[in-house]
């Protein structure tokens, strides 16, 4: 086990090997149990070691080409400054991320290496972004016009990559405002403000690698990079693929690949099995009692659950407000010691039961349930989203309230 950080903190990783991501949150935190805290009932386990694992497997797969790891949405639910270390230990080039405010954080945290933000509300922080060496991705002739006219006023040209809408039809330039948004870039480039440093675009279907739509999206991207080459741009840093075609379309790594799930050891094409990836995230509650039932007893709400015959339940301290799903009660189970036992009654806020039946291992209070790890015994995300009929990425990010993290490896 690595150091534990109390719900709602961030602890940060051990030192890192390149000064891109050295930091003063590299301080680690104490353990809960030196500090005088109590010890978190439930801890979401990080396994850096599997992040690593996972990024040095997408550098092989991507080929000559770079390696973008996304840590949006706190790194998937896993930590983005701590993913984020040990991502570039493992050869990452850079670090994406979805809004300004989740760069800066990691430019608090430390992390020295290229982040790029893509996704800008109309009152977006470019300045501070700017500022801050943070890269933007640009999406219309507005945002252009404004990280120009900032740029202009900061003595030293920065880093704009523009994403194009290839057909996803959500962020990204529509085909008829390339032209137009080029010529403000190439401007701004020869006015030294600003330097495009890439195009970029996002797949609808990379979850199919053999849908059509897929070649229709590449084709459409290059035709971009084609026409921003005879504006006079010169990208040096194009990237269209994520986790899904990083894995399965080679052909589309251009000079740099954007992998998000994928890093994270979570497949993201589930059908074609895990891919060589390791899920990096384990998760365990400690049981706060044990209590004997009757035949015939029902427990938790509307007692959707009666015992058949006398035995033992488990209550389990975690709930829907620490992220485990309410529509999840009565189909899961969890490992104590080395057997699975069923969850059984309603999920509710703050708990829920465990069926030991005559809990021949003499389980007690204070003992750890497992709801998902490394074990064959144990269970997983992507089981959790096909019973759920989800995906693996919306159970991640759920993970909150009193749920700790700890980072291992």
């Amino acid at each position: 086990m690595g150091h534990r950080a109390r719900p709602g903190h961030r602890q940060a990783a051990g030192p890192a090997d390149d000064d891109r991501c050295r930091g003063p949150a590299d301080r680690p935190l104490q353990p809960a149990a030196m500090s005088g805290a109590a010890e978190p009932a439930v801890v979401a386990t990080i396994d850096l070691a599997a992040i690593r694992h996972n990024v040095a497997l997408l550098r092989q797969r991507a080929g000559g080409a770079a390696v973008m790891v996304v840590v949006k949405a706190d790194g998937y639910g896993h930590g983005a400054a701590e993913c984020a270390r040990a991502a570039l230990q493992a050869g990452a080039r850079e670090v994406g991320v979805a809004t300004i405010d989740e760069a800066l954080a990691l430019r608090r945290a430390g992390i020295r290496a290229p982040i790029l933000a893509w996704l800008h509300a109309s009152d977006a922080q470019f300045r501070a972004a700017l500022e801050a060496d943070i890269a933007l991705g640009v999406s219309s002739l507005a945002q252009a016009r404004a990280v120009r006219a900032i740029a202009a006023t900061l003595g030293r040209p920065v880093r704009v990559d523009l994403k194009l809408d290839t057909g996803l039809a959500r962020n990204g330039a529509q085909a008829e405002q390339w032209a137009p948004i080029m010529r403000e870039l190439a401007a701004a480039e020869r006015e030294g403000g600003l330097r495009v440093h890439g195009l970029f675009s996002h797949l609808a279907r990379a979850d199919e690698p053999l849908h059509p739509l897929i070649d229709e999206q590449a084709a459409r991207f290059r035709q971009g990079v084609a026409l921003a080459r005879r504006l006079g741009l010169a990208p040096t840093a194009n990237h269209l693929a994520n986790s899904a075609a990083a894995l399965t379309r080679p052909d589309l790594a251009f000079d740099l690949v954007r992998a998000g799930i994928a890093s994270y050891g979570l497949s993201p094409i589930p059908q074609l099995g895990d891919l060589g990836l390791r899920p990096a995230l384990s998760l365990g509650a400690r049981i706060a009692l044990t209590k004997r039932i009757g035949a015939g007893d029902g427990v938790s709400y509307g007692h959707a659950w009666t015992a058949e015959r006398a035995g033992t339940v488990a209550l389990v301290p975690m709930g829907y407000a620490d992220g485990l799903p309410r529509a999840l009660s009565g189909r899961f189970s969890v490992r104590i010691g080395g057997r699975r036992y069923p969850a059984v009654g309603r999920i509710c806020m703050d708990q829920f039961l465990v069926d030991l039946g005559d809990n021949p291992d003499g389980i007690q209070a204070g003992e750890t349930a497992t709801l998902l790890g490394p074990s064959a015994l144990d269970g997983t995300l992507q089981g959790w989203a096909d019973e759920l009929g989800t995906i693996s990425y919306e159970l991640a990010t759920l993970l909150r309230g009193r749920t700790a993290r700890a980072y291992a490896g």
